[in-house]
């Protein structure tokens, strides 16, 4: 038997980069994957490979700045699932990195909103489902700048520095009356289009590809680890 046969994944941020390659290292182990994020055409790649690799998938398009879209996830994973064994929330935005007096409201708000707001609100919507599994677990991806702040980052570095004690808190508020358990996990400099973003002038091959943090992600959420656990991905992992 594979790790996770019978056992049902969502993937948040799963058309490209970690989410996608996380995705499909959970489904080359057994699992039946929820692929969700905005660009339904890249969702249907990733199910695609994932198909043509033996395993099982299904896409969910869903934006996360709406409110509703979340509801209408959960309502439907729950209409043909009995439980959710597996969620790892890999999506956020990088609003552009400057100066915390030139930040753009419009992009922190929109920051807040996916990075923050629909973090909370998956975790309410999906909590139910979560706490129906024998052995659920929950796998944030966060950054170094939430707890280690740099200049021009503060935008980003604010909406994940709150998304990630939000996290915190809810793995302290159900490990004694529930069977969740819940995992911080940096990625630390991975090669996505989001670093891409941030640092222009990097040469792409001098940092680890997406499948490394995939295949600890997929390692760690097999293992019986304490919760909140919280680790950072160094290059050999």
């Amino acid at each position: 038997m594979s790790e996770f046969d019978g056992q049902v994944a969502l993937v948040t941020g799963a058309s490209q980069g970690i989410g996608a390659a996380v995705a499909e290292a959970l489904a080359a182990q057994g699992a039946h994957v929820i692929l969700t994020a905005r660009d339904t055409g890249k969702l249907e790649a990733v199910e695609q490979r994932i198909f043509e690799a033996g395993g099982a998938a299904t896409i969910a398009p869903v934006d996360l700045t709406e409110a509703d879209s979340i509801a209408r996830l959960a309502n439907a994973v729950a209409g043909r699932w009995p439980a959710l064994d597996i969620m790892v929330h890999a999506a956020a935005v990088l609003p552009e990195l400057t100066s915390v007096t030139d930040i753009d409201q419009v992009a922190l708000s929109r920051a807040l909103t996916v990075n923050l707001l629909a973090t909370q609100a998956l975790i309410a919507r999906l909590d139910p489902l979560l706490r129906r599994s024998k052995d659920a677990r929950l796998a944030f991806l966060t950054t170094s700048v939430a707890t280690q702040p740099r200049a021009y980052w503060g935008a980003y570095a604010a909406s994940k520095a709150a998304a990630e004690v939000l996290i915190d808190c809810y793995a302290q508020e159900v490990r004694n009356i529930s069977k969740i358990r819940v995992a911080i996990v940096d990625p630390g400099a991975t090669r996505t289009a989001m670093r891409a973003r941030a640092y222009p002038g990097e040469d792409p091959q001098s940092v680890k590809a997406p499948e490394v943090v995939a295949a600890r992600l997929a390692a760690l959420l097999g293992e019986q680890f304490a919760s909140p656990h919280r680790e950072r991905v160094n290059h050999s992992s």
